[in-house]
């Protein structure tokens, strides 16, 4: 039988799902015109099914998880169509994704399917279901990519008959040779440009090589690896708690990137700054609605870190580490808790938490499910949120001849987190998506409305401040922070 083992870290993924959380990436598509079904499966034959992991079963056994191509493959399992009580409801097309969301892939097939409506509000829309052990979100819009009509398809690759002894530990190997090397503080840039690599970090550095050098890796190892071990848990909110097994989603028109960088041009911050304050001010703007007393809260979110080295070829799989940043969300003023988002961050910079919870993943994986399932919950319990953020290309997508209007996706949550944030970016507008467990979350469009007032007071804040400060061009962030709030320079350094 033809098998490939698979990696520690696509073990581990496979092995999340839960009654309550399945690990599928769910994204959905809104087209400018119609797209006949013919016309995607042509394509999908064409561009998608060239890799192989779309034609593989997983086949686990006491040795772990395996790679294994269907000799039974039959795209009509995989590309179905669905139909919406009113074609012309948004509303209806988001009961659509959660419904699929909450509804599990069939394990003895590839585990992915894409669900085809021809007709929602003249034009289709497409929502897609793909296991997180076959690819993270960079992958796959890599694979998103080469599906569009000026994409190059993908590079066939010869099956192996079995793979190498060590293949399980590849990814293992490589993450623990990676931090024997010092990352310096753009070793985080991935968390704000969501693209950055591992590989660039370790060029930017000539410590590697001397004594003091190798003893800050390993204390900073150290200290991260017990920030890790001994997080307390975030604030005790409406979002936390257990959550069942029905999922909803949302999502809001697009922000206009080019005002976001106008503001951090100003404010001298970074685009992700902005954004993840803004998920801040809206998770305040709706517990505060419920009643909620958000003074002093705090909600801890897992966010991916992409660990590509820039110049690798594009293959799937699963290469990116957590990090665990802590949202302000008891601030009410938008600019103190623009600054207290870009100090956490500032933080997060330079360190390993990302390449250790990646090796840390990829040792549960091949360790006992009841040892990967303890971590994860004690994970969990320290946390309200993943959240992530995937940079989609600048120009418009277009698949059989039809423009791509708007692209959304939701992260999976693993044990009892009950919530996921997505940010995209695409044609010049930046996408918000929010999944919530419908027991703790029944309305998440109340969440997402609340992404455009906050970055319209964040707007509004940058307009009434004093002219002098504007005056001499873009601000000095650690001056106008001391000015506004009176905190120490190097706070914000």
């Amino acid at each position: 039988m033809t098998r490939e083992r698979m990696s520690g870290v696509d073990t581990a993924w496979l092995r999340m799902d839960s009654q309550a959380n399945l690990m599928m990436i769910v994204g959905v598509w809104v087209f400018d015109a119609p797209l006949r079904r013919e016309d995607l499966e042509a394509r999908l034959r064409e561009r998608l099914l060239v890799y192989d992991r779309f034609r593989q079963c997983v086949h686990t056994d006491p040795t772990g998880a395996w790679w294994v191509a269907d000799d039974s493959f039959d795209l009509e399992n995989h590309l179905v169509r669905e139909q919406l009580p009113d074609p012309d409801s948004e509303r209806d097309l988001q009961k659509l994704a959660g419904r699929l969301a909450s509804e599990p892939l069939a394990s003895n097939r590839p585990l992915w399917q894409f669900h085809l409506i021809e007709d929602y509000r003249g034009t289709s829309a497409l929502v897609t279901r793909i296991h997180h052990c076959i690819a993270d979100g960079i992958a796959l819009v890599r694979v998103m990519l080469s599906m569009s009509d000026d994409g190059q398809a993908a590079t066939p690759r010869r099956r192996r008959t079995s793979a190498p002894p060590d293949s399980g530990h590849e990814d293992l190997a490589h993450t623990l040779m990676a931090m024997l090397e010092p990352m310096t503080r753009t070793a985080m840039k991935s968390v704000e440009k969501a693209g950055g690599s591992l590989a660039r970090a370790l060029e930017a550095t000539g410590e590697s090589g001397t004594l003091s050098g190798l003893l800050a890796i390993g204390g900073r190892v150290t200290q991260d690896a017990l920030a890790i071990a001994l997080m307390s848990e975030d604030s005790r909110t409406r979002l936390k708690g257990k959550p069942g097994r029905h999922k909803v989603v949302a999502w809001n028109d697009p922000l206009p990137l080019e005002e976001v960088k106008t503001v951090c041009r100003a404010l001298g911050v970074s685009v992700n700054d902005v954004l993840l304050s803004c998920v801040a001010g809206a998770l305040r703007r709706y517990l505060a609605g419920k009643g909620d007393d958000t003074r002093g809260m705090e909600i801890r979110a897992m966010v991916p870190v992409n660990l590509r080295p820039a110049n690798e070829s594009p293959r799937l799989g699963n290469r990116f580490g957590l990090v665990p940043l802590v949202l302000p969300v008891g601030l009410a003023n938008p600019l103190e808790r623009l600054y207290d988002v870009r100090r956490r961050m500032d933080e997060l910079k330079g360190g390993y938490q990302a390449p250790l919870a990646y090796a840390l993943l990829s040792v549960i994986g091949q360790a006992p499910r009841v040892l990967q399932s303890g971590i994860l919950d004690y994970l969990a319990s320290k946390s309200t949120a993943v959240m992530t953020n995937v940079p989609g290309p600048a120009e418009p997508i277009r698949i059989a001849g039809k423009t791509v209007q708007r692209v959304m996706f939701w992260v999976p949550q693993s044990s009892d987190i009950g919530m996921g944030v997505s940010i995209l970016s695409y044609r010049g507008g930046v996408q918000f998506g929010v999944m919530t467990d419908s027991k703790l979350c029944p309305e998440p469009q109340q969440i997402i409305d609340g992404f455009a007032p906050e970055f319209e007071r964040l707007l509004l804040t940058l307009a009434l401040l004093p002219r002098d400060l504007l005056a001499g061009g873009p601000l000095d962030p650690r001056e106008l922070e001391h000015r506004l709030f009176g905190a120490p320079p190097s706070l914000a350094a």
